[in-house]
């Protein structure tokens, strides 16, 4: 019985109905933004509403069920562990003021997309694994910002308070930079004086500035560098720490594949005992280069 129900919940045909399900259930969750749809649909969609939180309650039930008497594996898994809480608040009796909490878990059935499509779950377990470095990326890019924010203030002020009133404009001023919204009519402003940049008397803050001063080399070496370190750079770091967490996940994620069928068969072929200890080699290797980097900064 509990091979039958495995091998139906792992059929693509049951993942690809679920799929349909859950497409289903976002544009259910859509279309009831429209107030004429829902006068005039209202009963349909409710019932259409309905008929999916059962397909995911069937759903619960049949992965719980390929377990047989160790139900609780079910729970070691972290995706069905959100399924699971989505469809729990669901069934909650919330209403009057807490009524937006239910229709935000109906939304969050749209996120299920993730747990139903196995490359979505490789890029979000990438990103989740990832968080501890890209912490260090971060704290080195708020560093940055605090420097450049306090020469901005110490330099510009006095021509362009709109932008370097204090601390926290300045802050401001350099995401709009960093994200390139325009930042070359700020670094002009710097460049060629406030006076001669059309339009800045109507800013609500330019009573405040003392006088207008160009300061071109001082400007453009300013700006240009917060740019290529702040974009290029820091955007680079970032992404190369997404892509070998992603890289890593995706090993972790076939060599859990394997093990799990290895589970299933009862049986091991040479070729997957080869893998797995190739992986376990790779694991110890990375380990070791770890290992290897902390000796070296203990020594320094």
């Amino acid at each position: 019985m509990e091979q039958r129900l495995s091998r139906l919940v792992d059929s693509n045909e049951f993942q690809y109905g679920i799929l349909a399900v859950i497409v289903l259930a976002a544009l259910l969750v859509g279309l009831e933004t429209s107030p004429e749809l829902v006068a005039r649909y209202g009963e349909l969609l409710h019932g259409l509403d309905a008929l999916v939180l059962w397909i995911f309650v069937a759903e619960a039930v049949l992965k719980i069920a390929r377990h047989g008497r160790r139900a609780y594996r079910y729970f070691g898994d972290p995706w069905n562990v959100f399924d699971f809480f989505i469809v729990v608040v669901c069934f909650m009796p919330i209403g009057g003021q807490y009524a937006p909490v239910l229709r935000l878990a109906r939304v969050l059935r749209a996120m299920r997309l993730v747990t139903a499509v196995p490359r979505l779950q490789l890029l979000v377990g990438s990103l989740l694994k990832s968080i501890p470095s890209l912490a260090y990326v971060g704290l080195l890019l708020v560093v940055l910002f605090y420097i450049y924010a306090v020469m901005g203030v110490f330099m510009f002020r006095g021509n362009d308070p709109v932008h370097f009133q204090d601390l926290s404009t300045a802050l401001l001023t350099l995401f709009r930079v960093v994200t390139l919204e325009d930042w070359t009519d700020v670094m002009y402003i710097q460049v060629y004086g406030s006076d001669a940049y059309p339009g800045y008397s109507d800013y609500a803050r330019a009573h405040l500035r003392e006088m207008s001063q160009a300061m071109p080399t001082l400007g453009v070496v300013y700006f240009v560098s917060f740019v290529l370190i702040g974009t290029m750079i820091m955007l680079n770091l970032f992404i190369g720490v997404i892509i070998n967490s992603m890289d890593e996940a995706q090993a972790e994620g076939e060599a859990e594949v394997r093990r799990k069928h290895i589970e299933r068969d009862g049986e091991i072929s040479v070729g997957d005992e080869i893998r797995l200890v190739e992986e376990e080699l790779e694991r110890t290797v990375r380990c070791l280069g770890e290992l290897r980097r902390r000796a070296a900064g203990d020594k320094k």
